[in-house]
């Protein structure tokens, strides 16, 4: 075994969480070691965030372009270059990946390691060097924030074809004939859309009654018309049998539904959850409490059962979002260093989904308004009637808002529309100041914008 380093701390793991608190401890001037196994920045920057939205806005300008003769501009043709378009995502990854790899190799009392981290005990980690190695450090406070990956389902057969995942669809050559996407969910819908508009055909299959069964019906509804208006085939409430490659194709055999016959493809994408990144971490060493599902058990401080050891972002479990990971790192820095008493429990909630239009959300939805018994009123307009979506022809789908009845307080929203991210956004900096419905309804806010929208939007109720 190496000789053991002391360190004051030990990130594992460098993604949107993990990155700024390794740099935090540092300079604090405690000696903090920041161990990645793979690539700098975790899913968000690699995998996740950046690529996805990078290719989802060559996707829109897909079809815009082929759009453009509704607003009086005649282009001749119109195709993709998948191979182009991967490599613009390419050089956006690229250069996020070494920006943040020179600020932490510039970064005083920080020491980057690259290799795989696992346990030997509660306070102890070995690590088995990318370069070759090893390294055996110590430290009393550790934080993990190794993330998630794609949940392989039991389907019989998949283990027979080659299929694909978020990470790996975004590496392909050339737009595929035929894309069957297994998982309605967000990633689902996103990348189903993409491929859409870059040329395939898009088959999504989902085993829910609905798609995003998380959010609430009408939302579900809403974004069925949507997707299957732009010509996707979607699929509900079906059990698969199994799955096959006879030839060029790939064949799905399910039941429920309404599915009449086989489904025949050219690739597979499964999107249909994560499973969290701790198998290899040895944690039964350090008495680290996991669920049945492997995802780091905390509390609302982001506490583990080991004292000195926190978990930060999707290895956790509960909403898996970049920036609940690194309001994770806030919470931790105020509360360890700052004599703070943060609680995860006393964040809204904020995301957006990346369709077009985008869904998105923030606060309540009615379910869970329902669930938590509390008297709400429910103020939904039309996108057809936000005069800056009509004058830009994205009128596509419509604002929801949830108030309290008694106190007028904005409890939530679900924004599926144009620029609907942006519009829950601003929604949660009225609710985290405790702005009520009735003073935005009045407020005097510039003409023509999506914002001025929430104007007519309050005096709905």
């Amino acid at each position: 075994m190496p000789q053991i380093e002391q360190y004051d701390a030990i990130v594992i793991g460098s993604g949107q969480g993990g990155i700024p608190m390794a740099k935090y401890l540092a300079e604090k001037e405690m000696q903090t070691a920041l161990i990645e196994e793979k690539h700098i920045g975790g899913t968000c920057i690699n995998t996740g965030c950046t690529p996805t939205k990078t290719m989802v806005a060559s996707a829109k300008s897909a079809l815009e372009a082929r759009r453009a003769k509704e607003y009086g501009v005649h282009i001749s043709d119109v195709s993709v270059d998948l191979k182009e378009v991967i490599a613009r995502k390419n050089d956006v990854v690229n250069s996020f990946r070494e920006g943040q790899y020179e600020s932490l190799t510039g970064t005083n009392h920080l020491d980057l390691i690259e290799g795989k981290a696992r346990f030997t005990d509660k306070k102890t980690i070995i690590v088995v060097l990318n370069d070759g190695g090893e390294r055996l450090l110590k430290a009393d406070k550790i934080f993990i924030n190794t993330g998630a990956r794609t949940l392989v389902p039991p389907i019989d057969g998949l283990d027979q074809i080659e299929w694909y995942d978020n990470r790996t669809i975004m590496e392909l050559d050339g737009v595929p004939s035929h894309l069957l996407v297994i998982g309605g969910g967000y990633i689902g819908l996103e990348f189903g859309q993409m491929f859409h508009r870059f040329g395939s055909k898009v088959t999504v299959f989902h085993s829910g009654e609905r798609i995003l069964d998380i959010e609430d019906e009408d939302i579900s509804e809403e974004m069925l018309k949507i997707l299957e208006g732009e010509g996707l085939n979607i699929i509900t409430n079906c059990k698969i049998n199994n799955i096959k490659r006879e030839g060029d194709e790939v064949i799905l055999s399910g039941e429920g539904g309404g599915l009449s016959e086989d489904i025949r493809c050219s690739h597979v994408l499964l999107a249909v959850g994560r499973v969290p990144n701790t198998d290899d971490l040895d944690l039964k060493k350090t008495g680290v409490e996991t669920d049945d599902k492997g995802y780091v058990q905390v509390n609302e401080r982001l506490e583990t059962s080991v004292e000195g050891i926190y978990a930060i972002g999707d290895v956790k479990g509960g909403p898996q979002f970049t920036h609940v990971s690194y309001n994770d790192y806030v919470v931790l820095k105020k509360n360890l260093f700052e004599d703070g008493n943060v609680s995860t429990d006393d964040r809204i909630l904020t995301y957006t989904v990346f369709t077009d239009p985008q869904l998105g959300r923030v606060g309540l939805n009615e379910q869970q308004a329902k669930d938590q018994n509390i008297a709400y009123q429910v103020a939904k307009m039309p996108m057809e009637s936000v005069a800056r979506a009509y004058e830009t022809s994205h009128t596509q789908g419509f604002m929801k808002a949830l108030i309290d009845k008694k106190t007028g307080a904005i409890l939530g929203a679900s924004i599926l529309g144009m620029e609907g991210g942006e519009i829950a956004s601003a929604l949660l900096l009225a609710m985290m100041g405790g702005v009520t419905a009735q003073q935005i309804r009045d407020m005097a806010i510039a003409h023509p914008t999506l914002m001025e929208s929430l104007n007519n939007l309050f005096a709905e109720i």
